[in-house]
């Protein structure tokens, strides 16, 4: 009676020190850490990786500025790569309530971040921002916050995170606290103990002493085996006090030394993110994810269409300035200054942003990088390959080559996920060719169909529709009093090559095409009534001569070295760029 009291006070002691970790103890749902009020500015503010601290879920970033300002979010290395030699304050971890943040010392001022192709999400914001951070797919990720980048950026920077709300002690309390209530009930509820009539004081201790000399070798935890009358027998307890001790400190309670079976956290299921989005598994020798995830890839494509489009509705080559360069940007330059003429002419094949039926994106982090999309709109009879370059970390993707795939072609199988890269245009390698030097064959074989090169190339449409030209130009009896002469030259400096899945290399080149007419003696003349060129030139007749420049963008297939198949040309495009009396 005495010891059972104490025991329901201590259960009921144990069971409210349970229930108020889980009520008003509990931990915090978040944390909010901030940047200190005196850190130093400059045009940029860098919030690293470590700013989100060891949890895997979303944080929420807030942001105070004076004026409008621009979040950015992507990889870690792009974002350092895009700040440079800059100065910018990071932002590189918690340290309890305040953000652990430093200072590098730069260049004053970064062109604007906003439109940036390397980022991922961006938002604009004008005196407050609060943004949800979370990680599109595995890797580093890093916020880049910037007002024009010439003004300072902002630095009133604070990161909520949520909080371990975990109460370990909570259930195991409230369980041990109601085992205890209830052996005390018990022990409460048991009658009292009385000795046997007539029985004195030694004959109850010669009955003890038997039991110790008769109780068997190992009786757990000292017991006695007492003999009760009619031979039954039973096993006493050493007491209720250590009963209940025992029970409060028992690990499997209390959690003082909790069994293995209990606490041992599973192994988290792998994530699907990395190949989801095309990504190596962890221990490839790739070097990691695409440098461009698919929601990045859509919107570079939309808006490289929608420049050409505003450009091909002017006829305005200098729209396409922000996303037009090399190959593509002289052909629709020719393009515009012919059809500016001869309103007859063909405009240039509308570039299609969707539907996206092929990518091929690099995963190495260095610059400049190149991407193929295969693409076919409506307004395309045939898929259209577009070669799509970004120079430097602070420059957007452009569109250097945009070729049509020639009927019955098939597109080159594109590596394995982490293996797409770019191949030297000088260096063979693997290659049965080396990229330059293929462009250079292609262009030797236009120039002279009968020469060596002949044998190099596959057959294929382009080929055939260039010299069956010619040999028409040439046959023509309203020729015969020009010398007529055609030359193909590359354009070494705008070759590009990505390796495919077979070993073999995707390469672009870029040929220009004069096509000479020059009468073959003193008197005779070129007769260009009729045609385009009198439209370029003005002219009817040359005495002297013309000269017509064509641009010729090209796609082939190089086989690895090894292989016996030849070289394959699989797209191409030509235009007229213009036409110049001598």
């Amino acid at each position: 009676m005495k010891t059972a009291v104490p025991i329901i006070v201590a259960g009921l002691l144990l069971m409210l020190l349970g229930i108020g970790q889980r009520t008003v103890w509990a931990p915090a749902e978040t944390v909010t850490a901030g940047v200190a009020q005196d850190a130093q500015a400059g045009p940029v503010t860098v919030i690293e990786p470590g700013a989100r601290g060891a949890g895997d879920g979303p944080v929420e970033v807030t942001v105070e500025a004076d004026g409008p300002f621009t979040l950015a979010v992507g990889r870690a290395s792009d974002v350092e790569a895009w700040v440079g030699d800059a100065a910018h304050l990071s932002v590189t971890g918690l340290g309890g309530q305040t953000l652990d943040s430093g200072f590098s010392e730069g260049e004053d001022s970064v062109p604007d971040p906003s439109g940036s192709d390397l980022w991922i999400a961006e938002e604009s914001g004008d005196g407050s921002l609060t943004y949800r951070w979370t990680e599109p797919t595995e890797g580093d990720w890093s916020i880049l916050l910037a007002a024009d980048g010439e003004a300072p950026a902002p630095t009133q920077v604070s990161v909520t995170t949520p909080n371990d709300q975990s109460t370990p002690f909570a259930l195991p309390l409230i369980i041990g606290g109601a085992l205890v209530i209830v052996l005390g009930v018990a022990l409460l509820l048991l009658p009292p103990r009385r000795p046997g009539n007539g029985h004195r004081p030694d004959a109850v201790e010669g009955t003890r002493a038997y039991a110790r000399r008769q109780a068997p070798a190992g009786t757990p935890g000292g017991a006695s085996r007492i003999t009760a009358p009619g031979g039954a027998s039973r096993i006493a307890a050493p007491g209720a006090v250590l009963l209940v001790a025992g029970l409060v400190g028992s690990g499997s309670l209390l959690g003082v030394a909790p069994s293995t079976a209990a606490t041992t956290t599973p192994s988290p299921a792998p994530s699907s993110t990395a190949a989801a989005n095309g990504a190596p598994s962890a221990g490839s020798e790739a070097s990691g994810p695409p440098v461009v995830l698919d929601i990045q890839l859509d919107r570079i494509l939309r808006a490289v269409a929608s420049t050409v489009a505003d450009a091909d509705a002017a006829s305005d080559a200098t729209l396409l300035a922000p996303r037009a360069d090399g190959a593509a940007l002289d052909l629709r330059t020719g393009a515009y200054a012919v059809r500016a003429k001869d309103t007859d002419a063909a405009a240039p094949a509308p570039v299609a942003a969707s539907p996206l039926l092929l990518d091929m994106v690099p995963t190495g982090t260095g610059w400049p990088r190149t991407i193929v999309a295969l693409t076919q709109g409506e307004d395309n009879p045939v898929p259209q390959a577009l070669l799509l370059v970004q120079e430097t970390p602070r420059e957007n993707y452009r569109l250097t080559s945009a070729v049509q795939m020639l009927p019955g072609s098939t597109f080159p199988s594109p590596p394995a996920p982490g293996a797409t890269g770019t191949v030297p245009v000088d260096d063979p390698g693997t290659l049965a060719s080396a990229p330059q030097a293929s462009v250079a064959s292609i262009a030797d074989f236009l120039t002279k169909p009968s020469g060596p090169e002949a044998e190099t190339f596959e057959e294929n449409s382009f080929a055939e529709a260039i010299t069956g030209f010619q040999d028409g130009v040439v046959a023509d009896p309203g020729n015969k009093a020009a010398t007529i002469t055609f030359t193909h030259a590359a354009q070494e400096d705008q070759t590009q090559a990505l390796m495919t899945g077979d070993g073999g290399a995707m390469v672009f080149g870029y040929l220009t095409h004069t096509y000479s007419s020059v009468p073959k003696a003193s008197g005779d003349t070129i007769d260009l009534k009729g045609t385009v060129y009198q439209a370029l030139t003005g002219k009817a007749v040359s005495e002297k001569g013309i000269d017509v420049n064509y641009g010729e963008a090209v796609m082939m297939y190089v086989p690895p070295a090894g292989s016996e198949d030849k070289i394959r040309v699989i797209g191409a495009a030509q235009q007229l760029l213009s036409a110049t009396l001598r």
